[in-house]
C-alpha cells in the first residue's frame, strides 16, 4: 500500500531522480538539462512550510512526488500556485499520479491558496483527462510555448479555484 506523506530532507535524491528522468524523457517538464542534486536541495529549501511538497513511498521507496510552487513573486498572485506531479517511470498506470494530484489539491485547499494552476503539453491526455477528473478547467493554450525534443509545443494552462 502507498503511503503519502510530506517530503524530508532526505527524500530530496528520489525527488530529483525522478524529475530528471522527466526531464530527459518526457514533455511533462521543459527543462532541458536535469538538476544538481545541490540545484533540488535549494528548491526544496526554498518550498519550506508554505509550498508543500509531497512523496509517495511504497515499501519505503520514494515513487513519485508532488508539490506547489510559487507562480509569481508578484504580490498579487500570492494565493496562486502551481501544481508540480511525477512518479518515477517504473511506478506509472497505477493510479499513484491521481493519489498525488488529490493529496496536493488537498494541500492547496488547507492552505488557503484560492488558484492552482498546472501547464500541461497539448497531447498529454492522461494527465489531462486526469486534471479535468479533478475539477481542473482549461484556462488556455499558449501556442508554441515550449520547445523540447526539436520540437514547438502548444502549452494548455489547467486551473482549479477554490
Amino acid at each position: 500500500m502507498v503511503l503519502l506523506r510530506k517530503a524530508r530532507s532526505a527524500d530530496v535524491a528520489a525527488i530529483n531522480s525522478i524529475y530528471n528522468d522527466a526531464v530527459l524523457k518526457t514533455v511533462a517538464t521543459m527543462d532541458t538539462v536535469p538538476r544538481s542534486l545541490p540545484e533540488h536541495r535549494r528548491w526544496f529549501k526554498d518550498h519550506g512550510t508554505k509550498y508543500p511538497v509531497i512523496v509517495a513511498e511504497l515499501e519505503g521507496e520514494v515513487v513519485g512526488w508532488a508539490s506547489l510552487s510559487k507562480w509569481s513573486e508578484k504580490v498579487g498572485y500570492a494565493r496562486t500556485v502551481e501544481v508540480s506531479v511525477y512518479v518515477d517511470e517504473s511506478h506509472r498506470g497505477r493510479g499513484f499520479g491521481r493519489t498525488l494530484l488529490e493529496a496536493i489539491v488537498e494541500e492547496g485547499r488547507r492552505a488557503g491558496f484560492h488558484v492552482l494552476v498546472s501547464r500541461i503539453v497539448k497531447g498529454t491526455d492522461v494527465s489531462i483527462r486526469l486534471h479535468r477528473k479533478l475539477g481542473f478547467r482549461k484556462a488556455g493554450v499558449m501556442r508554441e510555448a515550449g520547445r523540447k525534443f526539436g520540437k514547438w509545443l502548444d502549452v494548455l494552462v489547467y486551473q482549479k479555484n477554490f
